[in-house]
């Protein structure tokens, strides 16, 4: 009888216990994919500002950035700040949706720059929504 008791014990910890590793495991995938989906989209960002594709560039903006200035006064902008000749992207802040990028400017200057992200509404992508 204890044999029996124990074997179905062993059981209900087992089947409760994986479910719990199931969850941490589900979440712990999730919070990563939206790191890299993160990490992804900013670097697109960046490189196709690097590049001089500001074309690309404006593409990813959010629409709340896109209504307030055109892809024309957009290029103006950007091309009028100093050069980004290298970046390095950092790890998505979950709690606010930035990402801290270490930029160095033409002349060797280098500054922290924070990209906010949103989620568009109609793609679920992440989209720039902000550079401070």
């Amino acid at each position: 009888m204890w044999l029996g008791l124990g074997a179905g014990g062993l059981a209900v910890l087992l089947c409760c216990g994986g479910g719990t590793a199931t969850l941490v495991g589900l979440a712990v995938s999730g919070t990563e994919a939206l790191d890299e989906q993160g990490r992804a989209v900013t670097g697109d960002y960046y490189r196709a500002l690097v590049d001089d594709r500001f074309a690309e560039a404006y593409d990813l903006l959010c629409r709340d950035l896109k209504q307030r200035e055109s892809r024309p006064e957009f290029e103006r902008r950007v091309t009028a700040e100093p050069a980004i000749t290298s970046y390095r992207v950092g790890s998505l802040d979950l709690n606010d949706l930035t990402v801290p990028v270490d930029v160095t400017l033409d002349g060797g200057g280098r500054e922290t720059q924070q990209v906010t992200l949103v989620q568009s509404t109609t793609t679920g992508q992440f989209e720039v929504c902000g550079v401070s």
